[in-house]
């Protein structure tokens, strides 16, 4: 793909976001710009403008999945891994993913949780690399 088709296409994922997030051109544009390298992206402010509908906008006008994970100090590992849980029916394993395996994740407030669940989620998001 040469430059000029991709910059077209990243103005109208652009343009699609800025449907949901209003004024806030340049942080749009550097978020595009992070997945696009295959970069992970932390974004810090204050509560109430508009963090996770901007995750959510972008997982939406790329057609990726979101989830997000909120930290609570009672979220085990496997909360956020997944699990494998036995199916009388088949006999089997049936493996039933967590949060960490869609394409855009929001953790929120991770501080909050215990070490040993910082840690999955930190394997989990360095294995992905």
């Amino acid at each position: 793909m040469d430059p000029s088709q991709l910059a077209q296409k990243a103005r109208r994922v652009t343009d699609a976001v800025e449907t949901a997030i209003v004024g806030k051109t340049d942080t749009v544009e550097l978020a595009l710009a992070v997945l696009l390298s295959n970069g992970h992206l932390l974004i810090e402010d204050i509560p109430g403008v508009g963090k996770t509908t901007l995750a959510k906008a972008l997982a939406r006008a790329l057609g990726l999945s979101f989830k997000r994970i909120q930290f609570t100090p009672d979220l085990l590992p496997s909360d956020i891994t997944g699990s494998s849980v036995y199916n009388q029916k088949t006999g089997e394993f049936d493996v039933r993913p967590g949060p960490v395996f869609a394409n855009i994740v929001l953790a929120d407030e991770i501080n909050r949780t215990t070490p040993k669940t910082q840690a999955a989620y930190l394997n989990a998001w360095k294995s992905g690399r």
